[in-house]
């Protein structure tokens, strides 16, 4: 399929849901929902969508790069004056239009409204991120990619790590290692929590000198083309960890392979969870495994399905084509924690794995 059968085809789906929307017409203001739908990646930019029209209104910034990356779109020239926001509705001709509520801030909203006070603005919880949650096939090879490059930097952890070296150096390691192997962009700023900051799920690498004896959580991804990766590995620096620190791990390395096993396609995003979380409570540690499972990977490192013990995990089911984190963490405050991470797609059959970097945990000094 051409790139522009691609995006012809994502249009007529979105068009097919006007109805169940309950809309004439749709406004996208998400930079990840934009992108999807028609091929931009400006920073600045809406589509509007209607049976009739496809309208990419963007500003002179970005003008020839519309033209040029979303060409089944109509590009409609908007310098941000109220006099461009009336055109475009007026453009559209729908008297009904949906709102992105999740993304679309209240005072953009407003000026909608003023600008256009014939128009019902109904306001929408999500509008498509259901269809981004299953990847295409050339989806899933960009993620692959920049999976693969991932791969290739946490590889090099267990030569970088060294007793006397800040968090912050060793972040700053990764994060070269990471764009020398090709990535765009970071997905995130790379996360290198040592000894006691390892039980901080998102610690912000510090000037913390890594010591003997630490276990080292490592959590990062890149970004190719626009779409993401994230996997995590945790270390320890030595060659003899104690008892404890290899009930913990091998505690995690369980709930980790438990959903790799018997995680299917129908089932819901909360049983998911449930498959790593009944190990870990069960083993008395409920209170440090506070974050869901996972969540989808694509465009965003975070995005649909989210797979937790949440009431909203529970009305999602899981299908053939999603590309998700398998995350299991139990965190100890003034111990530290252990957080296994991999990236899959779930096939008819199960998971498929798009990480394979080996999980090595020692570091021999």
């Amino acid at each position: 399929m051409t790139t522009r059968n691609i995006y012809a085809e994502r249009l007529d789906a979105v068009r097919a849901r006007l109805d169940a929307w309950e809309v004439a017409g749709v406004l996208i203001s998400s930079p990840a929902n934009r992108r999807w739908l028609s091929g931009f990646s400006g920073s600045a930019g809406q589509l509007l969508i209607t049976p009739a029209k496809a309208l990419l209104a963007t500003d002179f910034r970005y003008y020839t790069q519309a033209t040029q990356e979303a060409p089944t779109f109509e590009l409609f020239k908007h310098q941000r004056r109220r006099e461009d926001t009336v055109a475009l509705f007026t453009a559209a001709g729908a008297s009904r239009i949906g709102l992105e509520s999740s993304h679309l801030p209240l005072k953009q909203a407003a000026q909608f409204a003023a600008a256009a006070p014939d128009v019902a603005w109904i306001p929408l919880d999500e509008t498509l991120e259901p269809l981004r949650a299953v990847k295409s096939a050339a989806e899933r090879a960009q993620i692959a990619a920049a999976a693969a490059i991932t791969d290739q930097a946490m590889a090099q952890v267990n030569d970088l790590a060294r007793p006397g070296m800040s968090e912050r150096a060793l972040a700053w390691e990764l994060e070269k290692r990471l764009r020398e192997a090709g990535a765009h962009s970071l997905a995130f700023p790379v996360i290198v929590a040592s000894g006691p900051n390892s039980a901080l799920p998102h610690h912000r690498p510090s000037e913390r000198l890594l010591q003997a004896g630490d276990a080292i959580i490592v959590d990062m991804g890149a970004t190719l083309n626009g779409y993401h990766s994230d996997l995590t590995r945790t270390f320890y620096l030595g060659s003899e960890p104690d008892g404890r620190f290899w009930e913990i791990y091998n505690l995690v390395s369980q709930a980790h392979a438990a959903p790799l096993a018997q995680m299917r396609p129908g089932m819901s995003a909360q049983a998911a969870d449930a498959l790593a979380r009944d190990l870990i409570n069960a083993a008395g540690h409920a209170e440090q495994f506070g974050h869901g499972l996972g969540h989808g990977v694509g465009l965003e490192v975070h995005e649909a399905p989210p797979l937790s013990q949440r009431e909203e995990s529970a009305r999602v089911a899981l299908t053939a084509g999603m590309v998700i984190t398998v995350e299991p963490g139990i965190y100890i405050p003034g111990w530290g924690g252990v957080r296994i991470e991999d990236l899959i797609y779930l096939t008819e059959s199960g998971p498929a794995l798009l990480s394979l970097c080996p999980q090595t945990p020692l570091i021999p000094l």
